[in-house]
């Protein structure tokens, strides 16, 4: 699958987050990247910022938490396109997530782990 199309696939997922959910999101970027660090060769996604349930007053002039989704490793482990999109909106919602501070083990209840 192409860089273009998994954006594609990316940005889908993001369009069915509910809108009441996505109008929550604040101060984060979603990113694509080709490959996760070298430490974690397998990482789908990654959360990196302030989860809204750990901001307080002091949560001012921050730059944007960050959602990154890494392609190769998503290739790697699907077999066909439907399962590219299918693991892609699954880990777009897992990553949001934990902007919502929600942890891997009530994602994991939710079958988002």
């Amino acid at each position: 699958m192409s860089r273009e199309r998994f954006e594609e696939a990316v940005s889908a997922a993001l369009d069915e987050v509910p809108p009441e959910l996505a109008a929550l999101i604040d101060n984060c970027v979603i990113l694509v990247e080709d490959d996760p660090p070298p430490d974690d060769p397998d990482l789908l996604g990654v959360y990196d910022g302030t989860p809204l349930t750990a901001r307080d007053s002091g949560y001012t002039m921050r730059l944007p938490d960050r959602i990154t989704i890494f392609r190769n490793p998503t290739l790697a482990m699907c077999e066909s396109e439907d399962e590219v999109v299918e693991e892609v909106h699954i880990t777009v919602v897992h990553e949001i997530a934990h902007h919502f501070g929600i942890d891997d083990a009530a994602l994991h209840d939710l079958g988002y782990a």
